[in-house]
């Protein structure tokens, strides 16, 4: 399943990072940027063809590990109370490898959480009452509305935090 519907490719040689526009394909960005479809898969954690806009894709394999959130220079852009709960990389099922990319088994100490993109866009800087600064980088099918799911590496502190209401900010 691909997601068509209709714009311009453009990417950013610096940072390595494309960012998906409406009506783009693997295949289109695979023949704008150079890089084969398998390793915009690989190099992302897709398991199928469908990406959607505004969505981050690497153009080159990164053993960095995530750039930590800071808020020193963002703003709050937005503020409400969300319902949030907490998911681990070592769950049945899981890969460990969130929506935009992010793996979480060979980065335990990143700050990211799952969203409903139509609430919270994916990217997005955040800060989370009691977890800190972190990145919207992943969704759940159970993540819908003013829901998110906070990444603990460690399965006995995911279920301490249980479920909670908390405040979050939307930064910029």
């Amino acid at each position: 399943m691909l997601l068509l519907l209709g714009t311009s490719l453009t990417a950013s040689a610096a940072s390595n990072v494309y960012t998906v526009k409406s009506g783009d394909t693997l295949y289109k960005i695979s023949q704008q940027t150079k890089v084969s479809v398998n390793n915009l898969k690989s190099w992302n954690g897709l398991k199928s063809n469908l990406i959607y806009p505004k969505q981050k894709l690497k153009l080159k394999k990164s053993t960095a590990k995530p750039t930590p959130v800071s808020a020193s220079k963002d703003k709050v852009v937005k503020e409400f109370t969300v319902s949030s709960t907490a998911y681990t990389a070592y769950c049945k099922g899981c890969s460990g490898i969130t929506r935009t990319g992010i793996n979480l088994k060979k980065n335990p100490g990143a700050k990211v959480i799952a969203v409903d993109p139509k609430v919270i866009p994916l990217g997005t800087k955040v800060w989370v009452e009691g977890y800190g600064y972190a990145v919207a980088g992943d969704t759940g099918g159970a993540i819908k509305g003013k829901k998110i799911d906070v990444f603990i590496p460690d399965r006995n502190k995911a279920l301490k935090w249980g479920r909670k209401n908390v405040k979050i900010k939307i930064l910029k």
